[in-house]
């Protein structure tokens, strides 16, 4: 039986920032229920939140972060802090640590990022998060492993839940393929800001082969230029990849959908997909949220072997390629796109598996734990941690 939590304050990038990480606590708050939020803002951009979000955080502003964790104590129960170094302030992301500490109620840690070699420092400061919080959420099993034995978290203080896809109804590709103008073609999906460490350049090697088994193959890349990446260089590297497409002849068989799509759009383009690929070349990488929607759609996936897929694709719910291997993540792509009953076999699996994935149990999962650690956790004392003790627990 679930206990009621009056309210939960979720700290995160926000939309209509443009973030993996914004989009997921969007869909997490509202699975959870009974929310606001204190949105992370990026420097230098002007952004019109919606009314939940109740307090701003300036990145780089280091009154925000004790200014709001004060605030907080009189409007909620419980905060739950989404962590990935990039989205916090100070260096690696140093800032999460003074906010914790300054918070009057007690706070529960997503970790989106658990690194196999960091820094010193990065190691230090996730040590300590943990260590300021009574309990943090990882999303598979591999990430709750490496928590342990690389950085000595007792795994008591672990709660695994998995990331949370939308809950549709698996549907044939073909019925949605005319609405997108890709009727008669056999469609391979890879959808999220588009950046380097993607593995969209393997992909693109791959598709070459692919193409000569099967002539009307088209490669859909969805997803806007990560907007950090867009500043810093505009769209120089979606014209990289645009080089090769055109090196390798293959202009008629790559479409970019260069925006940010609504939920509503990206299901669209996951329904019309005949095969979902992930050819990231991070082994270490301990999250997809875009394997995850994948799988949510019932759709055949083909990845490289990082920690999340090769956990999440197990058993038959996805094809593992080796990295750095065209010729393999070739011949994985052509032997779904020849054999229907493989590939739906494949998508059923990883389809069945997702119901565990849906926001809706996502949510009463985080529920559960944000009413434990709100009942169960005294008021935390407030302290600030000295830069010179990160120094030191980094040396």
């Amino acid at each position: 039986m679930e206990h009621a939590i009056t309210r939960t304050a979720f700290v995160s990038t926000f939309p209509p920032r443009r973030c993996g990480i914004a989009t997921f606590t969007s869909d997490l708050s509202r699975a959870t229920g009974n929310r606001e939020i204190v949105a992370l803002h990026p420097p230098g951009q002007t952004l019109p939140y919606p009314a939940v979000v109740h307090h701003r955080i300036r990145r780089d502003e280091p009154s925000d972060y004790m200014r709001v964790a004060r605030s907080l104590g009189a409007c909620v129960d419980v905060v739950s802090i989404q962590h990935e170094y990039g989205i916090w302030g100070g260096e690696d992301g140093e800032a999460v640590l003074n906010f914790v500490g300054a918070l009057d109620v007690p706070a529960v840690a997503t970790l989106h990022t658990v690194l196999q070699a960091p820094t010193p420092r990065q190691r230090a400061i996730l040590v300590e998060l943990v260590k300021m919080v009574p309990a943090v959420v990882v999303m598979s099993g591999s990430a709750a492993r490496l928590l342990t034995s690389a950085y000595g978290v007792d795994p008591a203080r672990i709660d695994i839940i998995p990331h949370g896809v939308p809950d549709v109804p698996m549907v044939r590709s073909e019925t949605v393929k005319l609405s997108l103008g890709l009727e008669d073609r056999r469609v391979i999906l890879s959808f999220g800001l588009l950046g380097p460490g993607k593995g969209y350049e393997l992909a693109l090697e791959a598709l070459a082969a692919v193409v000569e088994k099967h002539p009307s193959a088209c490669y859909v890349i969805v997803g806007a230029t990560h907007p950090e990446l867009a500043l810093r260089e505009g769209e120089a590297y979606r014209e990289s990849l645009i080089d090769i497409i055109a090196r390798r002849g293959l202009v008629d068989h790559v479409r970019f959908v260069d925006r940010f799509v609504s939920r509503a759009e990206l299901t669209r383009w996951l329904e019309s997909a005949d095969v979902f690929v992930t050819p990231y070349p991070n082994l270490d990488q301990i999250v997809s949220g875009t394997l995850s929607y994948a799988m949510g759609a019932g759709r055949a996936i083909v990845s490289t072997p990082y920690a999340y897929a090769t956990e999440l694709l197990a058993d038959g719910r996805g094809v593992l390629v080796p990295p750095a291997s065209p010729g393999a993540l070739a011949a994985a792509l052509n032997g779904l796109l020849e054999d229907a009953g493989f590939r739906g076999e494949v998508g059923r699996r990883a389809y069945e598996y997702s119901r565990r994935m849906i926001w809706p149990e996502v949510g009463a999962q985080y529920r559960r734990l944000l009413a434990r650690v709100a009942a169960d956790v005294p008021t935390p004392v407030r302290a600030i941690v000295p830069t010179e003790r990160l120094a030191a627990a980094s040396a």
